[in-house]
């Protein structure tokens, strides 16, 4: 290349080839961190579609790897219980979770709740009668302890 074509090329303006695929990389790295990083560039491409862009799947594929954008895995939460690990447990009440007086039927649940500091467990027991909350405790793990907490929380409530 010569100089003169080295420094002519240099000062010269975008052409617009150029300035429409800089608006579009904008435009990519705005959805993909709208996103949350989470977008591939199949999602980001129907979400400029929908903004009236008119490019294809390809082109952001190409963007995206070249300002190094990679989609992140979301991670599903998995079940506490495996279907088929034990026997279903009884169920004493057949399925009628109503009572004709208080302290007759209780129940029980647990649930995994996610913090800032990771999960935590929730064990509660409930008066089927009055609906009201007898007893409950949260612990880190998921074990009899924290069900056996819940229910002597709900003992010393009702006395």
């Amino acid at each position: 290349m010569s100089e003169s074509w080295f420094y002519k090329h240099r000062t010269r303006r975008p052409t617009r080839r150029e300035v429409r695929r800089r608006q579009l990389a904008e435009a990519v790295r705005e959805e993909f961190i709208d996103s949350g990083g989470t977008y591939s560039s199949p999602k980001i491409w129907i979400q400029l579609v929908r903004q009236g862009w008119r490019v294809s799947v390809n082109t952001i594929a190409k963007l995206m790897a070249e300002l190094g954008l990679v989609a992140r895995k979301v991670s599903h939460r998995r079940g506490l219980t495996r279907p088929g690990r034990r026997p279903a447990a009884p169920d004493f009440v057949n399925r009628d979770f109503t009572a004709e007086a208080p302290d007759l039927v209780w129940c029980g649940d647990m649930t995994e709740i996610e913090t800032g500091e990771g999960k935590v467990y929730l064990a509660t027991v409930i008066d089927l009668f009055s609906r009201r909350l007898l007893g409950y405790a949260m612990g880190e793990r998921h074990d009899a302890g924290l069900v056996v907490a819940a229910l002597h929380m709900a003992a010393a409530t009702r006395g």
